[in-house]
């Protein structure tokens, strides 16, 4: 890096340090913006690969529905967790194979952001394993709502882009990139609030 580009940067931090004396909370929410931002990445990048490789197993045979919760329109029951057997591509749910993809990369995602968040965006220095303990609660918490919310909007918009607009391999793609997305926009939101009391600074 030359004299220059040095001198730039140091602009940048001045004016950023300015920004953020001036406005803390905006600051606070813009680097929160951007690191979600960039785990959100991280997960649309690694859900598709973890789908594609479990669904090599015969996992995605398996059956996984869990939380039974009333019924659905027609009658049958609706399950928080709903993964029929067999794979999206053949008109299944993806069975344990898709449960996992999806859990796992939200595992990863989520330890991820609590260090980047805890660290970056809030600066805490609170006991860091209460603040795991509730981070973990809030997880759970918000896992349960997004799957309840799934269950609404997963089977139309993988018929949507597979069957309906025959796009195949690429619309089931496509679909789980969505699928991440709302669920990201879902937990986005929630979170940030739930951040501002878990990681207090002492």
């Amino acid at each position: 890096m030359n004299k220059d580009d040095t001198k730039g940067v140091g602009k940048i931090l001045s004016i950023w340090d300015r920004f953020r004396e001036k406005h803390p909370g905006k600051a606070e929410f813009f680097v929160f913006l951007m690191l979600s931002n960039g785990i959100t990445v991280i997960q649309l990048m690694l859900m598709p690969i973890l789908k594609s490789l479990l669904e090599q197993t015969n996992l995605v045979n398996i059956m996984f529905q869990l939380g039974q919760v009333g019924s659905n329109f027609d009658g049958s029951p609706y399950y928080i967790f709903n993964y029929p057997a067999g794979s999206l591509g053949s008109g299944g749910g993806g069975g344990l194979a898709y449960f996992l993809a999806v859990q796992i990369t939200l595992a990863i995602a989520q330890v991820i952001n609590f260090f980047a968040q805890r660290n970056i965006t809030f600066k805490s220095t609170g006991n860091i394993w209460r603040a795991a303990g509730w981070y973990v609660i809030a997880y759970i918490l918000i896992t349960v709502g997004a799957a309840v919310l799934q269950g609404f909007y997963k089977a139309p918009i993988y018929e949507l882009f597979i069957n309906t607009w025959g796009m195949g391999k690429t619309g089931e793609t496509l679909a789980d990139i969505i699928s991440m997305l709302i669920y990201c926009a879902v937990s986005f939101w929630v979170y940030y609030p739930i951040l501002k009391i878990i990681f207090k600074q002492k």
